[in-house]
């Protein structure tokens, strides 16, 4: 096994190539080492030079050719994903791809089929995965503490007029493939894995372009659960992320915090129905409920957060340790992110 850090070469230098994944592993550079970067901008490449003494590249293909680079982690505008993948593939490197995976189904496919042909590893930054309110509520369900869950409701709700390439078809835009690839990927894991029922409505309102910047999606699995989802761009008023409906209690809140509010199916008397006219007009009896609460402040969590994908991917590359994060999981929401444009094109 190599101690070698990770070279790696990072194909885009914008909001995420720069901002978060540049940024972050050059925290770590005992697993990482940035040896190449590409973009159009000279002066997002000269500031690249001089932060990490790496080379630059305008070419991608020549880009491809570093020497040191085993990593291509790909942050190029979303349409570019999928062939920028591939070629990093075939050129016999490793890649991160940036959400989302794909602008379409047969991208993922391709990119997924060229990953096991080139015996390279592929992965997708999904990294709300590792947020600590999702983890949060993942487990909670999972230990049945909150009973047989119904609804899972998940919103991100903001007012914002966008401009950018993230607000046109072209480019792969809209909020499907911006907020769609988070909170679909993280409602495709509470789930299951059966593909569900889908119902959607899109609609571009606020923002310049012509892509969707307002989501309404709910998803039904067999067994009877569903999700909700709402992603707007022109929401006046806020809610929680998170609103969770079990049968023996449930979880409200938002990124920094939650409260579970729950009680032992034990704990109540068995309900018989009473099919006699009630003695006071009333609407049953108020019962009370031995409720049980927790306040959970993600500030005090005990989960990693999302740059331990980083530290998991080390451990793919350089010990062999399964994939936390595989190609095929992500094609989930690329697939549903298709059908809800086919049910409802914008």
């Amino acid at each position: 096994m190599s101690t070698k850090p990770i070279g790696v070469g990072i194909a885009g230098l914008g909001r995420s190539g720069w901002d978060i994944h540049a940024k972050s592993i050059s925290k770590i550079p005992d697993l990482y080492k940035v040896v190449a970067v590409f973009d159009q901008e000279p002066a997002r490449l000269k500031e690249a030079a001089e932060e990490f003494s790496c080379r630059t590249y305008t070419e991608y293909e020549e880009f491809l050719s570093d020497p040191e680079m085993e990593l291509v982690i790909v942050a190029t505008p979303s349409h570019l994903h999928a062939p920028h993948t591939i070629s990093a593939l075939k050129a016999g490197h490793h890649v991160l791809c940036e959400k989302p995976m794909a602008v379409a189904t047969e991208e993922a496919d391709r990119m997924i089929e060229t990953a096991k042909v080139c015996g390279r590893v592929l992965t997708v930054f999904q990294n709300r995965r590792y947020d600590p309110d999702f983890q949060k509520v993942k487990e909670v369900i999972e230990s049945g503490r909150i009973g047989k869950v119904l609804l899972i409701r998940i919103a991100q709700h903001f007012f914002q007029r966008r401009n950018d390439w993230q607000t046109l078809k072209e480019y792969g835009g809209g909020i499907l493939n911006n907020w769609g690839a988070h909170l679909l990927d993280q409602a495709m894991l509470l789930l299951g894995e059966e593909d569900p029922e889908v119902l959607c409505q899109l609609a571009h309102t606020v923002s310049a372009g012509d892509a969707e910047d307002h989501a309404k999606i709910t998803l039904k699995a067999s067994r009877g659960l569903v999700v909700d989802l709402e992603l707007s761009s022109c929401a006046a008023f806020s809610q929680d992320n998170w609103f969770v409906i079990g049968t023996c209690g449930g979880i409200r809140g938002s990124t920094g915090g939650l409260t579970i509010k729950w009680f032992a199916p034990n704990s109540l008397p068995a309900v018989q129905v009473d099919r006699r006219p009630p003695q006071e007009r009333d609407y049953g009896k108020p019962e009370e409920i031995p409720w049980q609460t927790e306040v959970w402040h993600a500030a005090d969590s005990q989960y990693p957060g999302w740059e331990q994908i980083y530290f998991d991917l080390h451990r793919t590359i350089r010990e062999g340790a399964p994939l936390v994060i595989t190609p095929e999981s992500a094609r989930r929401y690329i697939a549903l992110i298709a059908r809800c444009k086919q049910l409802c094109p914008v």
